[in-house]
């Protein structure tokens, strides 16, 4: 990384490739949960993932930035 924006790209791609693992990986938890808060606190925690990573793309496709 050469500057500030190099980083800041660097980090916008990161926290969406986070994001997108967490998507796959929270149906799976959610599934093997046995207690019911725990299973809706995960199904919420993906819905609100899946904001997260959409915002991120809104972020990345104004700024002209690829994320994965």
């Amino acid at each position: 990384m050469k500057n500030l924006e190099d980083l800041f790209q660097h980090q916008l791609k990161d926290l969406y490739s986070a994001e997108s693992q967490l998507i796959k990986a929270l149906p799976k938890m959610a599934k093997k949960a046995s207690d019911d808060k725990l299973k809706k606190a995960i199904e919420k925690h993906l819905e609100e993932t899946k904001e997260h990573k959409e915002r991120l793309k809104e972020v990345c496709d104004e700024l002209g930035i690829k994320p994965t």
